[in-house]
């Protein structure tokens, strides 16, 4: 798992930038951490890095941002589903044409809407130590797989 460490704000700029040289070809990223852990701010700054130079705020009421890299005109989504209360907000919002888009799409609170994440999305964790650091990992999301007729009845052979 890549790691990146924050230790005050001027190193965010080059954090984000360590960040998009370890996008890899990924484009659906799962932000994870506690509120006030940075996963806006940390966001805002990996748009920057990407050539975003338009106003970047969270999309805590629009659910969605859409913003365009000036450098290689990139589609760029970023996502806040803090306020989801039903997963058919989700599905009503189209989903699917974004996470599938191929363009890259930044997910806060990705928690919320697990089971419909796209299996090869990036865990995106950040957190915050005792002097107010931050440790930003990246790796696989590890979703537990659906349950099918046949891993049921291999469990229920086991008991």
């Amino acid at each position: 798992m890549d790691k990146i460490i924050i230790s005050s704000p001027d190193q965010l700029a080059e954090a984000a930038r360590q960040f998009v040289g370890q996008m890899g070809d990924d484009t659906v990223f799962a932000f994870y951490g506690k509120m006030g852990a940075g996963k806006t701010t940390f966001i805002k700054a990996i748009c920057e890095a990407l050539g975003v130079t338009d106003v970047i705020t969270s999309p805590t009421f629009a659910i969605v941002n859409e913003y365009r890299s000036e450098e290689d005109n990139e589609l760029i989504y970023h996502f806040d589903f803090y306020r989801i209360k039903k997963l058919e907000e989700v599905y009503d919002m189209g989903y699917e044409d974004y996470f599938y888009s191929g363009a890259l799409c930044f997910i806060e609170w990705p928690e919320l809407v697990e089971e419909l994440l796209p299996m090869d999305a990036v865990k995106v964790c950040i957190e915050v130590a005792e002097d107010e650091s931050r440790t930003v990992t990246m790796g696989p999301l590890e979703l537990d797989a659906p349950a099918t007729e046949e891993s049921v009845a291999s469990e229920e052979e086991k008991a």
